[in-house]
């Protein structure tokens, strides 16, 4: 197998999930990530916590590890629930566990709704919370 058919191989597997079983979990996982970077967004807001900026993680040492703490409390148990349905997903239609597909899968039903939401949220819900100038 060339390194070709290996990624188209790859590639159309990824994309069969969206008819397969379990294909709901494609709309409902990155729902709630989002509802949890929403969440999280209007925290940092209120605690006049800078916005979350994913590249934070790799160029601030100090917040390092506070951000990455923080960011996997919220959105972990979405990014576990995801992986685990994979798996049964991979188990049922291919009688095999592809854990890197189920990774990726993870990632972007996780962690992208959740990177792409939590910032900007918190940028809006800045103009809208008052804070107490004492």
């Amino acid at each position: 197998m060339t390194a070709q058919e290996f990624f188209a191989r790859v590639w159309e597997m990824l994309i069969g999930r969206a008819d397969g079983p379990f294909h709901f979990r494609l709309l409902v996982q990155p729902a709630v990530a989002t509802i949890m970077a929403v969440r999280a967004g209007l925290r940092d807001a209120r605690e006049k916590r800078p916005p979350f900026v994913f590249w934070a993680i790799f160029i601030n040492a100090d917040a390092r590890h506070d951000l990455r703490r923080q960011g996997w409390k919220d959105v972990g148990k979405v990014f576990i629930v995801a992986i685990v349905l994979d798996v049964i997903y991979d188990v049922i239609v291919y009688r095999w566990v592809y854990p890197g597909q189920a990774l990726i899968v993870a990632a972007v039903l996780a962690f992208v709704p959740y990177l792409m939401i939590r910032g900007p949220v918190t940028r809006i819900a800045r103009r809208f919370i008052v804070h107490d100038r004492t």
